[in-house]
């Protein structure tokens, strides 16, 4: 049987048939059908937006008869206290483990990240330098690299995924590689796999366009459309890669995987062998995701890249159309967010404000810095808002782009860096 109760009568042992008023990317779960196991599912439901769940009591437990299914506001305050700390675990940002890297604002990871960016630049360059010149690579020092790029996101998720979109045209080839090394392992992060898995998609991610090196540069750079041939040339560059990294001895199945099926589509359109649905590995599945992702959002020679909230947009059509695993790429938008990091989005105050960090609790409020007044069409003391605060009453209307309102300093709002080339 069906009932449908407010989600502070929730309890553990109970089978939730939907979540009520919101969508997938509202809520933290990944599924909207199912028995709710633990308290630490319990506290991120209460957390959540969520404000309404129906259960069937056939395949889980009732309501309770008790007392104890009081709502919260129909206690007093020391009860509430109470009942909340026994639904809780320790809270995500408690003291780490001595081997865990301490979590940091995004202010001051930007620092450590920025730092990441300029040794993986360096190491990047040798690295394409040594495969044009048909030489065996050497991946050994990409391995501490991936451990770099891991203990940056476990300082703070957002830091180096949003610094290394900010890419010059004549950096992309090797930055690229280091932006996807960073979607990859947060994204990994984001769909709980393990820590070495985190490693291991941040290797991927380093070497997952390795091939490119074969192209030629005036077909890699061309500003035009390519030819059918220069197309070709471009396709084979998985394969070359693959084999570099089996000449170079490299054992992870997870780069190899992905350097060679990075491209392929879920409707079987893909290359370089036009795999489709699950014969898609996880792992080149989310390396696809990332790869399109950085690319669209970066200047290239032939194109200026797109806002970060109209890519999200794109890429939702694109993942309707076949092209990317859908529980993949909801998992990537719960990662970046609706309004990534470096997002100019208007207020409904009529200000408008860069994005700064996400909200674990929902992708529609995170916090943000107000700079600019629309309605006045001149610039304001900047002021940072958590939007998922309950003493915040403004939200976000909509993405806005910059060149609109004559706006070229935002990455420097959102970073605190004055030169952002690594």
């Amino acid at each position: 049987m069906l009932k449908k109760i407010p989600v502070h009568q929730v309890r553990v042992g109970m089978y939730l048939h939907a979540l009520c008023g919101t969508s997938w990317l509202d809520h933290p779960f990944w599924k909207t059908s199912f028995v709710l196991k633990s308290p630490a599912d319990l506290d991120k439901l209460l957390q959540s937006p969520v404000k309404e769940v129906v259960i069937d009591v056939d395949k889980g437990l009732d309501v309770a008869p008790e007392p104890a299914a009081l709502s919260l506001p129909e206690v007093g305050s020391a009860d509430d206290e109470r009942l909340r700390a026994e639904l809780r675990t320790p809270l995500p940002d408690r003291p780490a483990s001595p081997s865990a890297p301490r979590r940091m604002s995004l202010e001051a990871e930007v620092l450590h990240a920025q730092r990441v960016l300029t040794q993986a630049k360096t190491q990047i360059k040798h690295l394409f330098r040594q495969a044009r010149l048909g030489r065996v690579v050497d991946t050994t020092p990409l391995k501490a690299l991936a451990h770099e790029v891991s203990d940056s996101l476990e300082r703070n998720p957002h830091a180096l995924i949003s610094l290394a979109r900010l890419k010059t045209k004549d950096d992309y080839t090797y930055l690229h590689s280091v932006a996807v090394a960073a979607l990859c392992a947060a994204l990994a992060r984001q769909l709980q796999l393990s820590a070495e898995d985190v490693r291991e998609a941040a290797l991927a991610g380093l070497l997952h366009d390795l091939g490119k090196a074969v192209i030629p540069l005036e077909i890699l750079n061309k500003p035009g459309r390519l030819t059918q041939e220069e197309f070709i040339c471009v396709q084979a560059h998985p394969r070359a890669g693959f084999e570099m990294l089996q000449r170079a001895g490299v054992r992870c199945e997870m780069a190899l995987d992905v350097c060679l099926h990075h491209h392929e589509k879920i409707d079987g359109s893909g290359y370089p062998d036009r795999l489709s649905g699950d014969a898609i590995s996880l792992h080149a599945k989310i390396g696809a995701v990332c790869d399109v992702y950085d690319a669209i959002t970066s200047d290239r020679p032939y194109k200026a890249g797109w806002h970060p909230a109209e890519s999200v947009r794109k890429m939702a059509l694109w993942a309707k159309e076949g092209h990317f695993d859908e529980r993949v790429f909801q998992a990537f938008v719960k990662c970046v967010g609706i309004y990534p990091t470096g997002s100019l989005v208007r207020l409904q105050s009529g200000r408008l404000g860069v994005v700064l960090e996400q909200n674990e609790h929902s992708l529609l409020r995170p916090r943000v810095k107000v700079f600019f007044s629309t309605k006045s069409n001149t610039y304001i003391v900047p002021e940072v808002l958590d939007l998922g605060a309950a003493y915040t009453h403004d939200r976000i209307v909509g993405p806005e782009n910059p060149a609109d309102w004559g706006i070229s300093n935002l990455d420097a709002l959102w970073t605190g860096l004055p030169g952002l080339a690594p």
